[in-house]
C-alpha cells in the first residue's frame, strides 16, 4: 500500500475506499481536503475551482452547493452527461459531495436559510450522489442551515446503508443552532454508526475549540479506528498566509490526518496562494512540489 502522499493520480483514482482511508492513515497528517463551492462565478473563467484546487495542492475535492437533482459545476459549460465523471477526469482526484442533514425539529438562533431539495440528505439524495460517482459523502452544515448532531448521526446511518464510499461526518460551526459543537458522545455515536472521517473545527477557528479539547477527542477516534478531520471553515481560508500556516502547525500537533480549507474565498474556493502554504506547511516543499506538479498523465 502506498502513502497518498506517494500515490500518482492514476493510482489515487483506482484506490477502494478502504485502500484510499488507509493511505491518508499512513501520510501521517499530510492529506489537505479542498472544499469548493460549485454554485457560483468560479476563481478563473474556463476552468473549475476544483482544477485550481488541485493545482496548488489539493489531495481531495469537496464540493460544496451541488444539487444532485440539478447538478452544475461552474467552469464546465460544455455539455456533459456527469458532472462528477468529467472533474474527475479532469483533477485526477476523488471528489465528494456536502448533504446536509437538516433539523427541521430544532429552533435556529439566526433566520434559517432554505436550501434545495437535492442539497438535503435523504435517502434519495444518498443515491443520487452514489449514481453519480461521488467517492465521498460529507455530513455536515453551512451555515444559518439548522443541521444538528442528532440528524448527522441519523445521516450517517442512512449514509452507510446506501452509499459505498467515505463518509465524513461533523460540523465545522453550529450551523445556526445553540448546541455543543461536538464531544466524545458524539464521536463515539458518529463512528458507531458508521462514519470513516470525524471533521472538527480546526483549532483556532471556533470559540472555546482549543489544542488540548481536540487531542482528547482526536485520541478518541483514532482508538476507534476512524480518522480526524480539521475544518477551517469559518471564513479564515481566506485570512493572511501565516494564520493559515500557524493553524497548520498548531492542528497537526494536536493528530489529525486530514487538513480541511473551506471555500469562503472570493469566488468560492479559499485563495490559492492559502492551499498550497497548507501544503507547505503540513508536508514541506520537496513534497508540495511533487503534488502540484505531477502531471494526470502518471
Amino acid at each position: 500500500m502506498k502513502r497518498l502522499l506517494d500515490a500518482t493520480s492514476n493510482e489515487i483514482l483506482s484506490m477502494s475506499r478502504e485502500d484510499l482511508l488507509q493511505a491518508i492513515r499512513i501520510s501521517e497528517g499530510r492529506t489537505i481536503l479542498s472544499e469548493n463551492n460549485v454554485s457560483i462565478t468560479q476563481v478563473q473563467p474556463m476552468i473549475t475551482n476544483s482544477e485550481v484546487a488541485r493545482a496548488f495542492g489539493a489531495d481531495l475535492i469537496l464540493l460544496n452547493c451541488f444539487d444532485v437533482f440539478s447538478p452544475k459545476v461552474m467552469g464546465i459549460e460544455y455539455p456533459v452527461d456527469n458532472y462528477v465523471f468529467e472533474l474527475r477526469k479532469l483533477t485526477k482526484r476523488p471528489i465528494g459531495i456536502n448533504l446536509e442533514p437538516v433539523d427541521i425539529k430544532v429552533s435556529t438562533l439566526e433566520n434559517r436559510d432554505k436550501i434545495s431539495k437535492g442539497r438535503i440528505c435523504s435517502r434519495e439524495t444518498i443515491e443520487l450522489a452514489s449514481n453519480l460517482g461521488f467517492d465521498i459523502i460529507c455530513l455536515t452544515g453551512n451555515p444559518s442551515t439548522g443541521v444538528s448532531n442528532e440528524a448527522i448521526k441519523e445521516s450517517i446511518e442512512l449514509a452507510r446503508k446506501y452509499f459505498d464510499g467515505i463518509i465524513i461526518a461533523g460540523k465545522m460551526h453550529n450551523s445556526g443552532i445553540g448546541e455543543d459543537i461536538i464531544d466524545k458522545k458524539n464521536v463515539v455515536e458518529f463512528i458507531d454508526k458508521g462514519a470513516d472521517v470525524i471533521l472538527l473545527p480546526a483549532a483556532g477557528t471556533f470559540p472555546g475549540i482549543t489544542p488540548d479539547y481536540l487531542k482528547e477527542l482526536v485520541d478518541l477516534i483514532h482508538s476507534k479506528k476512524a480518522l480526524a478531520m480539521s475544518a477551517i471553515g469559518t471564513s479564515q481560508e481566506s485570512s493572511s498566509v501565516e494564520t493559515i500556516r500557524h493553524l497548520a502547525i498548531v492542528n497537526k500537533m494536536v493528530g489529525f490526518d486530514i487538513f480541511h480549507i473551506g471555500d469562503h474565498g472570493y469566488s468560492g474556493l479559499a485563495p490559492y496562494r492559502n492551499i498550497m502554504e497548507l501544503s507547505i506547511a503540513i508536508r514541506g516543499e520537496s513534497l508540495t512540489i511533487r503534488k502540484i506538479a505531477s502531471s494526470n498523465l502518471r
